[in-house]
């Protein structure tokens, strides 16, 4: 296991980079340091596990580095630009080009089907209906949903389900999937076919991952493995 915090592989280029990030919630003797001096560097291609112990801080780095959270100190930028320098809309326009999601629940619409669950990221960056279906029926069939693109959430089991996240996050072609707990509420074949899963995306298509999680079965599979241990990588 690797817990280096430096690039694998120095002629590929960085999609994603954090600069000294530190993170705390409250004041005075009530302050938490969730975060301490944080660096972490993310290669085009690269799959990287983040592990931890609950409450160690992998969730709240895991928003930072997608933008959704910001940091104390710090920078985070994303395909070469730094979200501290941008507004909130332009943050929401790089994380909808660039950054793909994929929790432990699977967040998906439920009274949308697969097909339209997955055509949504593309709808919200302005691709028209036609092609962005087109483009969604393409990663589903990739997923191996082909036959499910007309069944709403509650008709999927856990695992096409969180197969349908997955096709969601990677739909827009994004530099770097961020993955919190994905297997987490999986029963052990629905884990391993995803694993599997992110690994033969991973090859195909050239996507970086970030996956936080316990399972140290999947993080052996990613390239390093980052321990957070009290808000510090060790």
């Amino acid at each position: 296991m690797n817990n280096s915090a430096q690039p694998v592989s120095p002629t590929a280029s960085p999609v994603l980079t954090c600069l000294n990030v530190s993170k705390h919630y409250g004041t005075g003797a009530l302050t938490v340091n969730v975060l301490n001096a944080i660096n972490i560097t993310i290669m085009a291609g690269e799959r990287v596990a983040i592990v931890g112990a609950s409450g160690s801080g992998k969730s709240t780095l895991l928003n930072i580095l997608g933008g959704l959270d910001v940091p104390d100190t710090g920078e985070v930028s994303v395909a070469g630009e730094i979200l501290s320098r941008m507004s909130a809309d332009e943050r929401g326009f790089l994380r909808n080009r660039s950054l793909g999601f994929v929790y432990q629940f699977h967040h998906l619409l439920p009274e949308f089907t697969a097909l339209e669950n997955v055509a949504m990221p593309l709808l919200i960056g302005k691709i028209n209906m036609k092609q962005a279906k087109e483009k969604a029926e393409v990663i589903l069939a990739r997923v191996g949903l082909a036959h499910r693109l007309e069944h709403k959430p509650s008709e999927l089991s856990g695992g096409e389900r969180q197969r349908v996240a997955i096709a969601r996050a990677l739909v827009t072609s994004p530099a770097c999937v961020l993955m919190d707990e994905p297997t987490g509420n999986l029963d052990t074949h629905s884990a391993d076919a995803i694993q599997a899963l992110m690994l033969e995306l991973n090859k195909s298509i050239g996507t970086s991952f970030i996956v936080v999680t316990h399972d140290l079965r999947l993080a052996a599979k990613m390239d390093r493995t980052l321990t957070l241990s009290d808000g510090v990588l060790v």
